[in-house]
């Protein structure tokens, strides 16, 4: 038997171990310091450093309706399942990208069937061809001068074939690695399509409410308003009231009718948007919320983590970070383009003129083709790519940076804007309270009989209207309770489906 030397396998199998390219790092420090602050700056009170929860904020709100409208708009939103389908895409790359590191091999049938005139082919068949004269002399040699003879040859074939790049420095495992990168990057941007979604969706319920609850109040006070002008046009027909009284209480009444027309339009227009965001078209959902419910309010105690956590749990950042080492990876590719590359081909068959042939061992034949290719004089064109690769290497930190900057920036407005919201809701619950308690002293001192009809009115309107401002300001602290959890990147849950191994 004859024995393979091993040398030239051992050789191949260590220029296979040659990787060239950087090694992706890591993310690189962000800020001044390189690390991210211990707390955020604008926490305030109503900050606490415990880790919050990525998924489903929403329920702190206390809202069934709020819930079902959630769980609906994650399962059935066209957003979230276009960053799906993405990512399905990106996990059958890496599947692809993996197979092509293996050999390739196939199999191979094949039957020709040749005429050709005035080729002898018996010589090739070891025979007489077909269409030879059988007969001599004159006659026999007219016949071959007025039409050619047809050589005929049949021949079957059956075989293997198998092929293999040898990865020699890496540009395929640097396209893996790449292409992994890429897959984790879009499970990430599946999460930031959650996040934005829970948000739009949490968005649009609470202004929904905080439009039907001062629709309410606005039809309330006008009842109101229109009684005290109607008591007024009295008074002006009796010579107790001017007529100035009368236009300025007219004015004051239209102004609020008017201002329910749009409040009107906005409601329907964010029952149009809920039901979308649900996957749903317009309408779907007018039974389940016309009925106006009550105001969203976020708990004393919002948990935000700190900012490293923050880095962490932001699928934007993290997608960036994907993207960060898949170019770094992508250097690598274009590094083992300016290498030589070698390629192994081989092929096993069977064949001859017969069918027989096809399973007579001694027609075995053989081939077996190394090819080494080295486009060593490109006059630049492998520097050229690795420069470009470099290049978005570099435009993939500085958006990964820019990211993060921009994530701390989000945090901190919230956070500021959310604590001094809340201050604001304060002020405005002790208005509330004092309008209450002067609108029931004026009626108390009108069934008294010591002041005016009109006072009583105008002290329940006031009272009214600081019911709307309470409700319009709680609506926006809610609101910007909905941005924060955005801004801390929470609302997502982990994609199903088979984790991305290193190999």
């Amino acid at each position: 038997m004859r024995r393979f030397a091993p040398l030239p396998l051992l050789s191949v199998a260590l220029l296979g171990a040659c990787t060239v390219g950087p090694d992706y790092a890591g993310p690189p420090s962000v800020g001044t310091a390189g690390q991210p602050p211990a707390r955020f700056v604008r926490g305030g009170d109503s900050a606490t450093v415990a880790a919050p929860a990525p998924a489903r904020w929403w329920t702190a709100l206390n809202d069934p309706t709020l819930d079902m409208l959630e769980t609906r708009a994650l399962a059935a939103n066209p957003s979230v399942a276009v960053a799906q389908a993405r990512l399905r895409q990106a996990r059958g790359a890496l599947r692809l990208e993996r197979a092509n590191r293996l050999p390739q091999a196939g199999a191979s049938g094949m039957y020709v069937h040749a005429e050709l005139p005035g080729v002898d082919l018996g010589s090739l068949t070891g025979g007489s061809a077909e269409g030879e004269g059988t007969g001599g002399g004159a006659g026999g040699g007219a016949a071959a001068a007025e039409a050619p003879d047809l050589g005929s040859l049949d021949f079957f074939n059956a075989g293997f074939d198998a092929s293999w790049e040898v990865d020699l420095f890496g540009g395929q495992r640097r396209t893996v690695e790449a292409t992994r990168a890429n897959v984790q990057a879009a499970e990430a941007n599946v999460a930031d399509a959650q996040v934005t979604l829970a948000a739009d969706v949490a968005n649009a319920y609470v202004a929904l409410r905080d439009r039907q609850q001062r629709l309410a109040l606005s039809r309330q006070s006008g009842t109101l308003q229109r009684q005290m002008f109607e008591l007024t046009q009295q008074r002006a027909a009796q010579g107790t009231a001017s007529a100035l009284e009368v236009e300025r209480l007219r004015t004051q009444l239209e102004s609020t009718e008017a201002e329910q027309v749009p409040l009107a339009a906005e409601i329907e227009a964010y029952l149009n948007a809920l039901a979308v965001l649900t996957g749903a078209e317009p309408g779907a959902l007018d039974t389940v919320l016309t009925t106006p419910g009550r105001t969203l309010l976020p708990p004393a105690q919002v948990a935000v983590g700190d900012p490293a956590a923050l880095l962490q749990q932001r699928p934007d950042i993290r997608a960036a970070e994907r993207q960060l080492a898949a170019y770094t990876a992508r250097i690598g590719v274009a590094e083992a383009s300016r290498f030589p590359r070698l390629s192994l081909t081989g092929m096993l068959g069977l064949g001859g003129t017969s069918p027989e042939a096809l399973v007579d061992l001694d027609n075995l034949a053989a081939l077996a083709m190394p090819r080494l290719q080295w486009s060593f004089l490109d006059f630049g064109r492998g520097r050229g790519r690795v420069e470009q690769a470099q290049g978005a290497r570099d435009e993939a930190e500085a958006q990964y940076r820019g990211a993060v900057l921009r994530a701390l920036q989000d945090a901190e407005d919230l956070l500021s804007r959310f604590g001094h919201r809340r201050e604001t809701v304060a002020s405005l619950v002790r208005v509330r309270a004092s309008a209450v308690k002067a609108a029931g002293l004026t009626q108390q001192r009108y069934r008294a009989g010591t002041a005016r009809l009109i006072d009583a009115l105008d002290a329940e309107r006031q009272r009214v209207l600081a019911e709307q401002n309470l409700a319009q300001a709680t609506a926006a602290l809610t609101a910007d309770y909905v941005a924060l959890q955005k801004a801390l990147g929470l609302g997502w849950e982990p994609v199903p489906g088979a984790p991305v191994s290193a190999e």
